[in-house]
């Protein structure tokens, strides 16, 4: 009798354990489920947001610039206010008129010496091709490949020809309205997003402390609202040291390829040393865009190729001294990015936004981090985004934070 009891209490048993394995399985089902249906959601909202920025870019690009370049001006803006009492609306236009009425006294001074280069390219072209005559084979067999792989792609193609010669027809007799109606254009939508950019920067300047004040008096708890306060200065003071440190440094890059240039008697120094000076904001590809321009100036200025990789070569040392070497010096105690993902966020928004996306590459990437950094669910993308810390100084060397990491 006590056995048959026993035995009815361990089947009893027995069946409680697998009702609760099975509930357990459902459980498990269930929030595997939830996760898989978090995740894609989640993957459709980050594609929703980069969809949205890309056909509201002529809105979204001058608002983001205008909250770049208020960082920069931030420290300047409390001088001009709180150091010597300069009412607010003034100091930001000032510092407005300033910016860039330098951009534009540069922009003034280089315009003729460009326009006089591109006149003078194409009488040039023959010199160049001379000199460049020891690549001839190659071009030769890459464009005979070329056109077998042309002639392959025209055979399996099912095109019109009547259609291809009324095409060809059009585009002979529109051609030149369709570039003059490109060109105004492009120039009322530039006009357009520098005055957007303009009008943000002065309010930012002048109105983006209380703002700032403003947000940070809704947040629930003292806690978020001490989050809010650490990132919002984090960011503040991190990005604004970054834009600081490389524009004078980009001055200092500026100045040795504008003295390199005028000790080699290539024309127009000052024009090469600005674009050196611009092409450094750009992580990777600016550099080494700048080498393959001061290349072909050298083509066009000395008698033969290879007296022509005198100044690409100077240019990449001073490049090296300084991207490699004083810049990391600079900020690698303050802030590290991974080059993988500085990048992919240089090619990303470059690919989403063209060079101004490029220029805002690292800043967002930093902004990014700075974020993650202070909310706890994302604390691992931050550890991710963020520079190896035992290697930094080792590393920091091969792509700074100006250039790639720091």
């Amino acid at each position: 009798m006590v056995g048959t009891i026993g035995r009815a209490d361990d089947i009893e048993f027995e069946q409680k354990q697998l009702v609760a394995a099975q509930a357990a399985v459902q459980d498990a089902k269930r929030n595997s489920s939830l996760n898989t249906l978090s995740v894609c959601l989640l993957v459709l909202t980050v594609l929703a947001s980069f969809y949205t920025l890309y056909f509201t870019s002529d809105l979204v690009l001058p608002f983001v610039l205008a909250g770049v370049l208020n960082l920069l001006l931030s420290g300047p803006m409390r001088f001009l206010n709180q150091r010597l009492r300069v009412p607010k609306p003034l100091a930001a236009l000032l510092l407005i008129v300033a910016l860039f009425g330098l951009v534009g006294a540069i922009g003034a001074a280089i315009s003729v010496p460009a326009s006089g280069w591109i006149s003078k390219a194409p009488q040039s072209l023959p010199a160049l091709q001379q000199k460049l005559s020891f690549l001839n084979g190659p071009i030769h067999a890459v464009q005979g490949g070329m056109k077998k792989l042309q002639s392959l792609m025209d055979q399996t193609s099912a095109q019109q020809p009547g259609v291809r010669t009324i095409a060809v027809q059009q585009s002979g007799t529109s051609g030149l309205t369709s570039v003059g109606s490109s060109i105004l254009v492009g120039t009322r939508a530039f006009l357009g997003q520098m005055f957007s950019m303009l009008l943000m920067l002065f309010f930012l300047l002048y109105e983006g402390d209380s703002l700032l004040r403003r947000f940070v008096e809704i947040m629930p708890t003292w806690a978020d609202k001490r989050r809010a306060v650490q990132i919002a200065s984090e960011i503040e003071r991190n990005v604004s040291l970054y834009l600081a440190t490389i524009t004078v440094m980009n001055l200092l890059v500026g100045s040795l390829n504008f003295i390199q240039c005028w000790l080699l008697g290539v024309p127009n120094p000052l024009l090469w040393g600005v674009l050196a000076f611009l092409l450094n904001y750009i992580p990777i590809i600016g550099p080494f865009t700048g080498i393959v321009v001061y290349f072909f100036v050298g083509l066009f200025v000395f008698p033969s190729a290879l007296h022509a990789l005198l100044p690409p070569a100077i240019y990449f040392g001073i490049h090296l001294m300084e991207g490699e070497t004083i810049t990391p010096l600079l900020l690698a105690k303050r802030f590290t990015l991974n080059p993988v993902l500085v990048m992919a966020s240089l090619l990303f928004w470059d690919w989403l936004w063209g060079i101004p996306g490029a220029f805002l590459s690292v800043p967002l990437l930093a902004v990014f981090k700075i974020v993650c950094d202070h909310v706890e669910s994302l604390t691992a993308i931050g550890h991710i985004v963020g520079g190896p810390e035992k290697k930094k100084r080792r590393l920091g060397s091969s792509l700074p934070f100006s250039r790639a990491a720091s």
